[in-house]
């Protein structure tokens, strides 16, 4: 799916929506919350060069890990500082599934008209698939990624403080769980999972 071959041209418009997808989500939602740090700072867009990290980016194109910028908040604007973390951390993941789902439906509507071209085909499946991986991806208990302070918000806080202990080793459990392949058996089933989900909700539709 990744590296360089006939498919890189595609890879590039699906990457960045779901990129871009995933950090507005966030940027939005703090918003929400009563943060105003990410539209100050630029965040709130659908833009993708806001979002982007270029030395992230080729790292992901390339080789499956990789990373945008972060969206700065502040927690201290939420009414309920350990609910609107857990909120603003879902939203990325979130917004990619509903994205996956969207983008199935649009090629679904598109067979049903016969209006899908070979290059459509490789651009909306690639954008769906992103979107699953880093739905799932995400939502790994792994700082710093989405699901580590999900798990965080959710845990009394004496256990929350001892989970965030971990956070400085978090780059380095997380290479170590894509390099041994463990990342990878954790994510695949659920990915199985949401894309049977979601192909059962377009065949109700289509």
């Amino acid at each position: 799916m990744f590296g360089f071959d006939s498919d890189m041209v595609f890879r590039i418009p699906a990457l960045l929506i779901a990129l871009t997808v995933h950090e507005f989500a966030h940027a939005a939602m703090a918003v929400k919350m009563g943060d105003p740090t990410p539209r100050l700072l630029g965040r709130l867009t659908l833009n993708p060069i806001a979002h982007l990290d270029p030395l992230g980016l080729i790292m992901l194109w390339l080789f499956q890990f990789g990373w945008a910028k972060p969206v700065p908040i502040n927690p201290g604007y939420f009414k309920n500082s350990r609910k609107g973390l857990m909120l603003v951390s879902f939203a990325g993941p979130g917004a990619n599934i509903l994205t996956a789902l969207i983008t199935a439906l649009l090629l679904g509507f598109l067979v049903k008209l016969g209006m899908l071209t070979s290059g459509w085909t490789k651009v909306l499946w690639l954008t769906y698939s992103y979107n699953l991986l880093f739905a799932v991806f995400n939502l790994l208990p792994v700082p710093p990624l989405d699901g580590s302070k999900i798990v965080s918000s959710l845990l009394p806080p004496a256990q929350s403080h001892a989970f965030e202990r971990i956070e400085r080793y978090g780059p380095f459990i997380l290479i170590a769980l894509i390099y041994l392949g463990i990342a990878g058996a954790i994510i695949k089933p659920i990915q199985i999972i949401l894309s049977y989900l979601i192909q059962r909700i377009v065949m109700l539709l289509f």
